[in-house]
């Protein structure tokens, strides 16, 4: 019985993680699938993706097929060491299996992961091949309002899917996407069954919806926290005021401090983008910005000469 390599079967590392033991399959399963590939030996390539994929998604089983290492060198036949069948207490390993049609596992896998009960793995008897869809992704805009708050909204959006020809292009689709409370930038939203369709009647695959924000005409994100830009009169940030500022709940007032700076920061406590799940609610930072009149009329050039000539305040020494 000859020793199958799932690791180069699937083109990947000893090492690689689930994702990338995912993707590779996917990507592979699309080239090999015999019913758009027109290789000749893409019906067994295909099994062998199948078989290979099967083992290594399933940390128990890779486990067991990764201790196969020190019993086989390459050009050796397979011989499974003592008590092998024994890996799980006397069963093997039992899970699902893919759709192989008629063509089942081979032996080398039922040698090693073969089922007392029932006599081995077996397809699922739909007489073809069946493969998941891929994932599709993409981005929508959301506005802060509806971050805040939570919104249904109605998206017309195109998505990459496999066509029949087994080659990728878009598809424009209409969908409802319910946007939860608090959502963050660079989220993503899992729209189940939204993706590629599934090869030989296989389920399809998920769509991921990455979050960005649209620009607002008042305030600037930064992670959980809004900022925004108070625009106050020279006189109220020497003497001081109570102003309106607004937030995604309405306007507030907050006080402004005599003295106060261009560029200093007033914080209002948990009135930023609202907190959701494990996440605290952001602030938001009201920036303080003096603007100066371009226009005054004769009386106020009066009152601001004579503050001139008063004054000692010299901010250039």
């Amino acid at each position: 019985m000859e020793y199958k390599d799932y690791y180069k079967i699937l083109g990947v590392e000893r090492s690689a993680d689930a994702d990338a033991i995912k993707a590779s399959y996917r990507k592979m399963a699309r080239k090999y699938h015999p019913d758009v590939s027109k290789e000749k030996d893409a019906e067994d390539r295909f099994k062998d993706l199948q078989e290979a994929y099967e083992v290594l998604k399933d940390p128990e089983k890779r486990a067991a097929y990764d201790q196969l290492g020190s019993n086989w060198r390459a050009g050796q036949e397979f011989r499974p060491p003592p008590g092998w069948g024994q890996q799980t207490g006397g069963g093997g390993f039992s899970g699902g299996a893919p759709d192989f049609g008629s063509g089942g596992f081979s032996d080398f896998f039922e040698s090693i992961f073969r089922q007392q009960q029932g006599g081995g793995f077996r397809g699922s008897g739909g007489g073809g091949f069946r493969s998941q869809g891929e994932d599709s992704e993409a981005t929508i805009r959301v506005s802060l309002e509806d971050a805040a708050h939570g919104a249904q909204r109605e998206i017309n959006l195109e998505v990459p899917t496999m066509g029949p020809d087994g080659r990728m292009r878009r598809e424009a689709r209409h969908l409802t996407v319910k946007i939860p409370k608090g959502i963050r930038e660079g989220q993503r939203l899992r729209m189940a069954g939204q993706g590629a369709p599934g090869l030989g009647g296989g389920p399809n695959g998920d769509l991921y919806l990455h979050i960005q924000f649209q620009p607002h005409p008042r305030f600037r994100v930064e992670g959980s926290d809004l900022y925004h830009d108070l625009h106050i009169t020279p006189w109220e940030a020497v003497l001081g005021a109570s102003v309106e500022v607004p937030t995604l709940d309405g306007d507030v007032r907050m006080k402004i401090p005599a003295g106060s700076a261009s560029g200093q920061k007033l914080r209002l406590s948990q009135k930023g983008l609202p907190g959701s799940g494990s996440k605290t609610p952001g602030d938001l930072y009201a920036v303080i910005q003096i603007v100066v009149p371009k226009k005054i009329s004769a009386p106020e050039k009066a009152l601001w000469d004579q503050l001139a000539e008063m004054s000692d305040f010299h901010p250039r020494r």
